[in-house]
């Protein structure tokens, strides 16, 4: 295997190695994102919880997971991915241990906390190590790859994980992902180099730590600065629309509306949901490539949320669609919204090389404010509309319940839509100032 190029710039498969720590950490962080879906039974049966109380647990994950993305970026600019990503795995292994124990909800919640504030940092060093050990014109691509290994993890916490917890039962099996994110943080701190040079090879970017250091005014003052970009404005707000679609239906709610008004099993409603997620992570990669080959990041941005759009539309407001045309809308809504990918490319040349952590943490603040405020949001309507019924101690809802609260996706999701034609083009360029 070959790890440098003639000019002794780092090869794809040594950036890929290095990169790889940090996308199974943030694979790990996407297996809980979207694991309470497949256990809600489970979860409100255990901690007798109602559908607002455990929208609310599942997004206690969002909650300091979004807070963390700025001071992830700040901190992805001045300490570096490495000791960040060993220090984020360290905490989510101590919140999942005290997920998989909990005796009550305010233990399950604090543990939910532990781990969406850890993980945060997964993604944003991701992209800081996309930037540093691979060629700037392949940082979209790399940044839907590392969509596609988070939604990986997404698929595990879909029938693999339902299966196990029906032999195995849902605490064991989360213990032992907390035994993984140890191991991965070990190779972490072994393996991971902030950049090239660190490793004997040439950098290919000429952003170094002190030049970060050199360029940077302050923590608040970077955080100001590139709100001044009307781009980072628009694409704050964008993603939250499109990936909170996805992950609250598919990350929460999607396996209760197939199993009570469709009649799936549980295993069965995991895979179509799961579905969507494959679709999503092959989509990410796909617009990445796609927008770098046409240099265009508008354009192309807009066909995929658009087809997006198009299809939740066709999910929450056609009422007689039957199954076997549900699964090809799930699969090509799915893949259409792994458009969101290119936010990141698009607001890292929407500003000076030297703010790229911090531009990171803020988009992706941008993306998780989705579901964070759309996962309760939908089970508030849910509790509002329950008509009394229960099946073993757990809350069952209407169509008109289900449909009411997807329609508030679909209102994020149309917003979305109409702020991207305000964005004004990169043309794949990074701005110089």
């Amino acid at each position: 295997m070959t790890y440098s190029t003639t000019d002794n710039t780092p090869s794809m498969a040594a950036g890929l190695f290095v990169w790889g720590f940090g996308a199974f950490f943030y694979l790990l962080g996407f297996f809980h994102r979207v694991a309470p879906a497949v256990i809600t039974g489970e979860l409100m049966q255990e901690f007798q919880i109602s559908a607002a109380a455990l929208g609310n647990l599942s997004a206690f994950y969002f909650y300091s997971y979004v807070a963390m993305q700025i001071p992830t970026g700040i901190l992805a600019d001045r300490w570096g991915p490495r000791r960040l990503l060993t220090l984020g795995t360290l905490v989510a292994a101590i919140g999942t241990v005290m997920f998989a124990l909990a005796p009550g909800i305010a233990w399950a919640s604090v543990g939910r906390l532990l781990i969406g504030g850890s993980v945060a940092v997964a993604f944003v060093c991701l992209l800081k190590l996309a930037a540093s050990w691979f060629p700037p014109q392949r940082f979209a691509l790399v940044s839907g790859l590392a969509l596609f290994c988070g939604i990986i993890g997404a698929v595990f916490a879909g029938t693999p994980l339902r299966i196990l917890v029906d032999l195995f039962g849902w605490r064991d099996i989360v213990l032992f992902s907390a035994v993984i994110t140890v191991i991965v943080g070990a190779g972490t701190w072994l393996f991971v180099r902030d950049y090239p040079h660190e490793k004997g090879f040439l950098d290919f970017t000429t952003i170094s730590s002190t030049a970060v250091g050199e360029n940077s005014s302050g923590v608040i003052a970077d955080v100001f600065h590139v709100f001044t970009y009307r781009n980072i404005v628009l694409l704050f707000l964008i993603p939250g629309g499109i990936v909170g679609c996805v992950l609250t239906f598919s990350g929460l709610w999607g396996v209760p509306y197939l199993t009570t008004l469709r009649g799936v099993s549980p295993a069965g409603a995991a895979t179509l949901t799961s579905a969507l997620l494959v679709a999503w992570a092959i989509g990410g990669p796909f617009f990445g490539w796609l927008s770098d080959r046409l240099g265009n990041r508008k354009i192309v941005y807009l066909v995929g949320c658009g087809i997006s759009v198009a299809g939740w539309g066709t999910i929450v407001l056609v009422r007689d669609i039957s199954l076997i045309q549900l699964i090809p809308v799930l699969l090509i809504t799915g893949f259409s919204s792994g458009c969101m990918i290119i936010s990141f490319a698009f607001a890292k040349e929407s500003v000076p090389g030297h703010l790229a952590g911090t531009v990171s943490g803020v988009i992706n603040m941008g993306v998780m404010m989705g579901p964070m405020i759309l996962q309760p949001a939908v089970g508030l309507v849910l509790d509002r509309m329950w008509t009394g019924d229960s099946q073993l101690g757990v809350r069952v809802y209407s169509v008109a319940a289900y449909r009411s609260g997807f329609g508030l996706m679909l209102a994020w999701i149309v917003v979305s839509l109409l702020l991207l034609l305000f964005t004004r083009e990169t043309g794949c360029q990074q701005i110089v100032e």
